[in-house]
């Protein structure tokens, strides 16, 4: 343990860093606060005095004074006169020592053998790691730190923390959703793709996965069948197959899924009809009318993944679920492609008998998403701030198309990409003996993060040919070197073969 005088281990205690996000009174509580709880000080042995600490670390003593001052409202430090600041005897006594653990089990649990599922053996579609860090990176489904809304989202987060918000959100309330969050998706977002429901045919989820683990826990099982876009969202086709359910690929061309070869048995189809799931190419009106024609007559459901369906687009559509008059379109909406994906803010719109059923499970499950969140998220709506967001959002991704398009004619002509109106990524095509996945792995040697196409097959074997640039996380003047040094890795793989 620690002494007063023992200045190296008090020095390696107490790290702090000005990169990091934390205030330095806040990584001074966290280090003592560690320190403590890891019985890393004795708790007869007092600490360093203010001005000494703050000398070594570099600080303001008066940072340090409202550090130690905190610590002992908090009870982990007790202020003796004239003796300094000693760790609380009674918070180390709450502490479960290493010997009073119980022993390691003799023999392992098979887990293997008990589990029903093998989730982990579903692809792993996590982004590149440090993605942030990157020179270009075209990773798609990330925000752009330079584009976030910081000043109002925190104004909405203040606002959220007020004493009589958190009497509203902080109690259990067990399956309801936040009803201001409820009105601002009915009166803000629906109505942008057409979609009026009531209050009742609305729920509230944490983003679209969780939506649509939701619906196939619901629904479906072993005996269902789902007939999905070929190539098409992975995560959705995985928790279909989760469920124990089929997965039946359709085809997809520049009109979207050919409805004609949605198998007749099939008692599910999974879409996302204003920009396809890798390609971004929009559903034709005359697919979109056979579509829901053939549900009516085949008593099936559609699921509809309207994932970026806030933004502007250059040519918008109206949802699926807006010319829906029979209640078999099941709508699936996320706020992860305009706000934030770490928000986790999604939402699901049906028939109220099935919201209601869903609300039923939800409580199993989780109760409900954070209310705090929730209430931020509907002030945020209220307050006009996502509207804004989205203009500037959609302008920018709309530049960020053109600039890629252009740079990609000049320095990598070879990979053409799909024609679609707006979105927030570019699906490319190559040449026949293309390569994705070794010039994703060249090019990020170079600082450039791209996604291969093969993971959207539901077969990806052969499927090198394919690749999806991101435009949501990298900035503009990024774009153009960011294709050159793709294609100069493309090139020296293609050299090198």
């Amino acid at each position: 343990m620690a002494s007063r005088s023992d200045s190296a281990i008090w020095s390696g205690l107490f790290r702090i860093s000005a990169e990091s996000g934390q205030t330095l009174q806040a990584q001074i509580r966290q280090a003592i606060v560690a320190a403590i709880l890891d019985r890393q000080i004795a708790a007869s042995l007092p600490l360093p005095s203010c001005r000494v600490l703050a000398d070594r670390l570099g600080v303001a003593r008066g940072t340090v004074v409202l550090a130690f001052q905190q610590l002992v409202d908090q009870g982990f430090l007790i202020a003796r006169e004239r003796r300094g600041h000693f760790v609380n005897p009674d918070v180390l006594a709450t502490q479960v020592k290493t010997a009073d653990r119980p022993a390691a089990a003799l023999r392992k649990v098979d887990w293997t053998g008990r589990r029903r599922v093998t989730a982990s053996a579903m692809p792993d579609v996590r982004p590149t790691e440090n993605w942030i860090k990157a020179s270009y990176p075209f990773v798609y489904g990330q925000f752009d730190p330079a584009l976030f809304p910081t000043a109002e989202w925190r104004e909405c987060n203040r606002m959220a923390l007020a004493v009589l918000e958190i009497r509203n959100w902080a109690g259990d309330v067990v399956d309801r959703d936040d009803p201001l969050l409820i009105e601002q998706i009915q009166a803000r977002l629906l109505p942008r793709r057409g979609i009026f429901a009531n209050p009742d045919e609305i729920i509230v989820t944490l983003g679209a996965q969780n939506a649509l683990y939701m619906l196939a826990t619901l629904l479906m099982g072993r005996g269902a069948k789902v007939a999905m876009e070929e190539p098409g969202y992975p995560d959705a086709r995985s928790i279909f197959r989760l469920s124990g359910a089929e997965v039946v690929p359709v085809p997809v061309d520049a009109d979207g899924i050919d409805p004609s070869a949605v198998p007749h048995d099939a008692g599910y189809v999974f879409v996302t009809p204003n920009h396809h799931c890798p390609t971004m190419v929009a559903l034709s009106e005359e697919r979109r009318r056979a579509l829901l024609a053939d549900a009516e007559r085949h008593d099936r459901i559609i699921i509809e993944d309207g994932y970026d369906s806030q933004l502007n687009d250059d040519a918008p559509q109206q949802a699926l679920k807006s010319v829906d008059r029979s209640g078999r379109v099941i709508y699936v909406g996320s706020m992860s492609k305009t706000l934030a994906p770490g928000l986790r803010i999604g939402y699901i719109v049906a028939d109220a008998a099935l919201i209601a059923e869903l609300r039923a499970l939800r409580r199993f499950m989780l109760r409900h998403p954070p209310a705090n969140n929730q209430r931020a998220v509907a002030l945020f709506l209220s307050l006009g701030h996502h509207d804004a967001l989205v203009r500037r959002l959609s302008t920018a991704f709309s530049d960020r198309r053109r600039r890629v398009a252009t740079a990609l004619a000049a320095h990598l002509p070879e990979w053409r990409p799909v024609e679609a109106p707006g979105g927030t990524s570019l699906w490319l095509r190559g040449p026949v003996n293309a390569d994705a996945h070794g010039i994703a792995s060249a090019a990020a040697e170079r600082g450039v993060l791209i996604e291969p196409g093969n993971r959207f097959f539901d077969r990806p074997e052969g499927r090198s040919r394919f690749m999806r640039l991101g435009i949501s996380s990298i900035g503009l003047q990024q774009i153009e070197p960011g294709i050159r040094e793709l294609a100069q890795a493309a090139g020296r793989l293609r050299n090198a073969a």
